[in-house]
């Protein structure tokens, strides 16, 4: 696993319960690669951290495991909009 694989999953990590963050936020936060990068990483290693926290820009889920993702979205109490989360509610800035 590499540096920026370990620092990814350090932060997805500490997203609280009830919370996301984009791929893109991951990288902002980190202040290092891209959405695209974060991806990769939770695609090969999110299973390790609370991968459901994190979520596409626009608070859709991964396509593929999107019924179990809004599953655990939904148990934690995420705020909701159809079949997205309401970013502007549930976002974690990272602090």
């Amino acid at each position: 696993m590499t540096a920026f694989a370990q620092r990814v999953l350090d932060a997805v990590d500490r997203i609280p319960r009830g919370k996301v963050m984009s791929y893109g936020d991951v990288a902002e936060f980190l202040g290092a690669g891209s959405a695209r990068a974060v991806g990769r990483v939770m695609a090969t290693w999110g299973s390790e951290v609370p991968w459901h926290r994190v979520l596409r820009s626009d608070g859709t889920c991964a396509t593929h495991k999107a019924d179990r993702q809004l599953e655990l979205l939904r148990r934690e109490k995420v705020p909701l909009r159809g079949g997205r989360v309401d970013m502007t509610t549930a976002r974690w800035n990272g602090r």
